[in-house]
């Protein structure tokens, strides 16, 4: 077992895998990244990254290179999609200044892109495609991985970041995703091309009866992402062909203008069942732990899923970087390594599993149908000051001290500056 004993191997080359290797590598810890498929490429349109994940991402020299791509809205805002009022918004730019970190929106190639470029920069990242693990053999002092070619490749610590229907979560624990019964629709287009009346500066969640849809502007403003997500009846009935687009126009045919102006825009060829999986008190058996939706699946809700892979990663490197940088020329003890996981865990399995069990709830909320429900909804939201941040401080936090970090905002292009919203 002496070939690779101080190397990390991680199964899946998503944002979470890319940004895990790099974060890795720039603490001292060789990597390997093994992706099933033929090129590193995301699927899907945009996310959002709020103050807690940028905070961390400035902390290990991302962000200044994601800046460029992404989108820094001032406004999120909360409005009821039957009626279109505006109940409840959240200044993103106080937000970034009490949090240390700015809120971004951008397309999930492009962080994919960013983190792509900086792992290849890394001396200690290989990054292999075409290598789907199959087989998983924890020796005690290592663990080996065979892939579907017949490869095999040996390191000291196997990570699990190979998705929702992770292969090497199985090793952990054998449990299933969990269907929500929900439906999203989602996808850019150039922001000039789409009818609407959200204001470009903000990212927009219209709350509905079993139904919500989010708008926000990607790509320094040009492109534009909506994403519309709902319950499905079919799924409900049992059919096997669910969350049709028939049933995508019904679900939103009775909802306020802005909504279905916007839906206009949506493309029906590709459709995303939405699955999380429940909250599992370890992530670790022997040299195997997992990152990111293999770990803690979620709903999208918090809009947190890509974040919370990349504190996964940050943590393994806060957690790995000591058995780097020990005088025994890198042979990680068994001892070490299960310390060293017992560090990742503890800072991480605890604060995922509550990112998780809130986004359920918050999407209970968002789509509440009975009129005494809404009613109470729209309210509290009604309610809340614009600068009440107890909803989101366990969240986005620590607050910071007034005036420290005070130029978190940083540089970056808001869509006024490149389309001004048609009226």
């Amino acid at each position: 077992m002496a070939q690779g004993r101080d190397r990390v191997i991680i199964a899946g080359g998503g944002i979470g895998g890319l940004g895990a290797a790099l974060m890795l590598a720039r603490r001292g810890v060789p990597v390997t990244v093994l992706e099933r498929a033929a090129e590193f490429k995301e699927v899907g349109a945009g996310l959002q990254l709020a103050p807690n994940i940028t905070r961390m991402l400035d902390e290990v020299g991302v962000l200044a290179d994601l800046l460029p791509h992404a989108v820094r809205p001032r406004r999120l805002v909360l409005a009821n999609a039957a009626t279109g009022e505006e109940l409840s918004r959240l200044d993103l730019e106080d937000a970034a200044t009490r949090y240390g970190g700015p809120y971004l929106v951008l397309h999930r190639s492009d962080l994919l892109d960013t983190l792509l470029r900086a792992a290849r920069a890394e001396p200690a990242v290989t990054l292999l495609t075409d290598h789907h693990v199959e087989r998983i053999t924890d020796h005690g002092d290592g663990v080996t991985v065979t892939c579907a070619g017949g490869q095999e490749i040996t390191g000291r610590i196997l990570i699990g970041a190979d998705g929702l229907r992770s292969v090497v979560r199985r090793h952990v624990v054998d449990d299933e995703p969990v269907c929500s019964g929900y439906v999203a629709y989602r996808g850019v287009v150039p922001i000039e091309t789409v009818d609407r009346l959200s204001d470009t500066d903000d990212v927009v969640v219209w709350m509905g009866p079993g139904c919500h849809f989010v708008q926000y502007p990607v790509r320094g403003g040009k492109l534009y992402n909506q994403v519309a997500v709902f319950r499905s009846q079919e799924y409900l009935d049992g059919k096997e062909d669910w969350g049709s687009p028939a049933e995508l126009d019904a679900a939103y045919a009775d909802l306020a203008t802005p909504v279905v102006a916007g839906l206009a825009s949506i493309q029906r060829e590709n459709r995303w069942p939405m699955y999380d999986r429940e909250p599992i008190s370890t992530w670790t058996n022997g040299n195997v732990t997992l990152l990111g939706d293999a770990a803690h699946a979620m709903l999208q809700y918090l809009a947190q899923g890509a974040g919370q892979s990349l504190l996964d990663g940050a943590a393994l490197a806060d957690a790995l970087a000591p058995l780097a940088d020990g005088s025994d020329g890198g042979r990680w003890s068994a001892g070490d390594v299960k310390a060293a996981l017992h560090r990742y865990e503890a800072d991480r399995v605890a604060a995922a599993a509550t990112v998780q069990s809130t986004g359920r709830i918050w999407g209970d909320i968002w789509h509440v149908d009975e009129p005494v429900q809404v009613l109470l909804r729209d309210e509290a939201f009604r309610r809340r000051d614009t600068y009440d941040y107890h909803l989101v401080d366990w969240l986005y936090g620590p607050v910071l001290d007034p005036g420290d970090h005070a130029d978190a905002v940083g540089d970056g292009p808001r869509p006024a500056d490149t389309y001004r919203t048609r009226k």
